[in-house]
């Protein structure tokens, strides 16, 4: 059973939003489909992966729930397929939002919120390098400590009106305060997390053998031991799946 459904006419045909115990995701087959429907519809792509699903509550589910949550995770794919959408694909967010760069870098402008002072600086200036004559009309690092400061922030991005938004805080931050520049000005924004610590190589990504092999938590489970009691979560995820109690 496809989960898509056509339109009339020439509108693109984007697939139905699928229900993970509660959490309504969007099983998209590409990246520029995932591009697509968030150029023509505007709003906050939110990653979704095991850990999201295991933990979704009444706090976090309308932060899934009513923007463009896609399915970030192996974990958030076989869920997804489990409900009908057999062509559903991984996206990675890390991945994701160079794919939107290179989309959109000579034809959209940007803005860039997020992670430690010098990690914030090394991106832009790598993006700079990588992408000449991006147009990143502001940015600044994810340390924001005043009303003062995020109020600034706010005014900022709905006066100079970027098509793009990143913001790299990690959840549910990001999405809180995404959801805030939203209400000002609307455009594509994305939440990020720790991706711009990997895009700088501050922090490694698993070898491509073990992300092909959906082996990505073993690898930040191998460098960071601490994660134990965060990745043991997947034993439960590994139940739901066998039960296929979504």
């Amino acid at each position: 059973m496809s989960s898509e459904k056509p339109n009339a006419g020439t509108t693109p045909s984007y697939p139905e939003r699928v229900n993970i115990r509660g959490a309504l995701v969007y099983p998209f087959t590409s990246a520029d489909q995932l591009i697509d429907f968030a150029d023509e519809r505007k709003g906050i792509l939110v990653a979704v992966n095991a850990h999201k699903l295991l933990d979704a509550n009444e706090k976090t589910l309308p932060i899934i729930n009513n923007n463009i949550a896609y399915c970030d995770g192996a974990g958030a794919v076989a869920a997804a397929k489990i409900k009908g959408a057999e062509r559903a694909v991984k996206l990675a967010g890390c991945e994701m939002w160079l794919h939107i760069i290179r989309r959109f870098h000579d034809s959209k402008t940007f803005y860039i919120v997020g992670a430690k002072p010098a990690v914030h600086e090394a991106t832009v200036k790598k993006l700079r390098e990588e992408f000449p004559g991006i147009r990143i009309l502001g940015h600044r690092d994810g340390y924001i400590k005043t009303p003062e400061e995020r109020e600034a922030l706010l005014k900022d991005v709905a006066e100079k009106r970027p098509d793009v938004v990143f913001v790299a805080m990690g959840s549910p931050a990001q999405e809180l305060l995404m959801s805030e520049m939203l209400e000002r000005h609307r455009a594509i924004y994305q939440g990020l997390g720790g991706s711009f610590d990997v895009y700088t190589g501050n922090v490694p990504r698993a070898p491509k053998w073990m992300a092909e092999h959906k082996l990505e938590f073993l690898y930040r489970l191998i460098r960071q031991p601490k994660r134990i009691k965060h990745d043991i979560d997947y034993l439960r995820f590994v139940w739901w799946y066998i039960t296929k109690n979504f």
